[in-house]
Formats: structure tokens, sequence, C-alpha cells
């Protein structure tokens, strides 16, 4: 449905994920409380932490397969696998609205979202 980049202020890197994802919220007009399940890839906790504080969002519905970082760094593969989570968690709840964010080097972040009919 969207896309959205950003990029925090130096030395912010938790930040960076979840400006990204209110970006692409915005870019589709959708509230977060119509998101049903949040997947990210950052490298540290306080992302997620932050991401949840920061948009109002459970952590309950957040990355329910567990942490991406389980599965190593690179963000390309990384992320491509954390969006195919996402589509298994949307259908596994009847489909509906989710949300991929991470962490994208240094203070960026990147964020898209999908709708799973």
């Amino acid at each position: 449905m969207s896309v959205g980049f950003c990029r925090a202020e130096k030395g912010r890197t938790p930040k960076a994920p979840a400006l990204a994802a209110q970006r692409a919220l915005a870019s589709a007009g959708v509230a977060i409380d119509e998101v049903k399940v949040v997947v990210t890839h950052n490298p540290l906790a306080v992302n997620d932490l932050w991401f949840a504080k920061a948009l109002g969002f459970s952590l309950v519905n957040m990355n329910p397969y567990g942490c991406s970082l389980i599965y190593g760094h690179p963000q390309g593969p990384t992320g491509m696998r954390g969006i195919v989570e996402l589509v298994h968690a949307l259908r596994e709840r009847g489909g509906g609205l989710g949300l991929f964010a991470g962490w994208a080097a240094g203070d960026m972040g990147a964020a898209i979202l999908l709708r799973v009919e």
C-alpha cells in the first residue's frame, strides 16, 4: 500500500524505523490502530521498545515469530524474510494490514505497509 523512508538525527538509530513507519502510514492514510501485526528488523531491542512507545503499538502484536537477528544481520535478505513472516502472520489472522519496519544502516529507517486479503 505504501512505503516510508527516513533518517533520524545522528546517533538516534532507534528512532529511524518508527519514523519510517509513520511516513508509510501517513502516505496510505492509515492509522496504527488499523494494523494487526508489525514485524521489524532492528539491531537492538531498544528499537522495538521505541517503536511501540512512539506509535502506541502493543509489543504483543510485534514480531510474532521472534526477533529477526537470529537469522543474521544483512538487511536485504533479513528484511525480505521479515516481510514474508508478516504475510504468514496476517494469513494466520485472516488477513488485514501489516507493517514491516527496519533499521537500514546508520540512522536510516525503511518501512512497508501491506494488506493481505
